[in-house]
């Protein structure tokens, strides 16, 4: 059972462009922050990249990040870093740069720690109290950034929905912080894994904080193929399980229902009980209900058969040899050739339209990067393959023809 300052409690407000650098310092007052992290200490900023490309609420917003820095500074904390991890899929050096995380880091002289870059050591962490899972998945030990302990840190997650946990926020935020490039071997123990992760979140930093995006917002297949949405909403709170939880209401979730939360609950991580939590901000009557469903992707009903279903005897074979790369290819493939292009440019077009995505372009040089392939090189390259494929199956055809004539002569 843990104990800590502002357990049980989560700030919710309403925010707008002009006067949401403001409003992130004020959410991060009401739920307590000061309370939560020591000034002494030094203070990661976890920095949420879901994807290389900016799409809306999928990965921490420049403003949100401006915010917290602004406040952390104005109330004369000691050292801030922000924190990047990168993943199988998505550079995180490109990134930081098309995501305009970097603009705001500069501009406020912090400094960026790639944590999978070979400056930073990684060190065996000993559980005091037992694993659900993570010492089964890695029984050669669980292996940290060593530069975790001893100080604060601060989740910058945003409000959307997940393909594996059904919404994703603070708790998973550590993901990819914590677990280095061997992570992908947890997802079919998603849930138990993450309330793993937030055990040993407790035990190795001097405060824990979260600071929640909800002013972009999505749902469907989470955390890149989503619908958008602009809901003008900030979290804050101390408590990892509580923020979720709140974040999964306001999606129109039952976060009781949910595996990872009900089980940092249960282990008394933090409050996941919506009945058993203090909003401060807004009234629990005002609160918004977002109805979203959270849905899959083709990509992501291939990895669950894997995970889940009539492949998960072939997990190891898939997930942990040298096939492995099969897999990060095939979501390159449809993310970056097949959806983007098709699906996710238009809407991101759409959303720079919005209030939201004017602020955004206001950022940095005031261009968006929208990388990928063009739809017409994408409608190009299939029929080029389609036509070398096809002229391969008739060369080869022709070949197996000639060999198995020359063989009926001989006979």
């Amino acid at each position: 059972m843990a104990e800590f300052p502002g357990k049980g409690k989560v700030a919710i407000i309403r925010t707008q462009p002009d006067t949401v650098l403001e409003d992130v310092r004020e959410v991060m007052r009401l739920g307590g922050y000061q309370d939560a992290l020591p000034k002494d200490k030094d203070t990661i900023l976890k920095i949420n990249i879901s994807w290389d490309t900016w799409y809306p609420a999928c990965s921490s917003s420049p403003w949100q990040i401006e915010g917290v820095i602004q406040e952390l500074q104005a109330a004369d904390y000691s050292r801030i870093v922000a924190g990047h991890n990168d993943t199988v899929v998505v550079d995180a050096r490109v990134g930081e740069t098309n995501n305009k995380h970097k603009f705001v880091t500069d501009k406020y002289g912090l400094e960026n720690w790639h944590l999978y870059e070979p400056q930073f050591e990684w060190v065996r962490y000993e559980p005091k109290e037992p694993f659900l899972v993570l010492d089964r998945v890695y029984p050669e030990g669980v292996y940290i950034p060593k530069c975790f302990y001893g100080r604060n840190i601060i989740q910058l997650p945003t409000v959307k929905t997940h393909v594996f946990t059904t919404i994703t926020g603070a708790m998973k935020n550590a993901f990819g912080g914590l677990l280095g490039r061997k992570r992908h071997w947890t997802h079919s123990v998603i849930h138990e894994t993450v309330v793993d992760l937030l055990q040993i979140q407790q035990d190795i930093h001097t405060g824990v904080f979260a600071v929640m995006d909800g002013t972009f917002a999505g749902d469907g297949p989470g955390p890149r193929a989503m619908r958008v949405h602009e809901t003008d909403i900030l979290l804050a709170s101390a408590d990892q399980v509580a923020i979720d939880a709140m974040s999964a209401y306001l999606q129109g979730f039952d976060p009781m229902k949910l595996d990872f939360i009900r089980l940092g609950h249960e282990r008394g991580f933090g409050v996941g009980d919506p009945n058993e939590i203090e909003i401060v901000g807004l009234d629990k009557k005002d609160l918004p209900r977002f109805n979203f469903i959270q849905t899959d992707t083709f990509a992501s009903k291939g990895q669950k058969m894997i995970y889940h279903g009539w492949l998960k005897g072939f997990e190891g074979l898939l997930l942990r040899t040298p096939l492995v790369p099969w897999s990060y290819m095939a979501s390159n493939v449809y993310h970056n050739y097949y959806w983007y292009p098709f699906v996710g440019r238009p809407r991101v077009q759409a959303a720079l339209d919005m209030k939201w995505g004017k602020l955004f372009k206001e950022y940095g040089n005031g261009e968006v990067v929208m990388p990928g392939v063009e739809p017409e090189d994408v409608q190009k390259m299939a029929l080029t393959g389609a036509v070398a494929a096809g002229g391969a199956l008739f060369l080869g055809g022709r070949l197996l023809v000639g060999l198995l004539g020359g063989r009926k002569k001989r006979e």
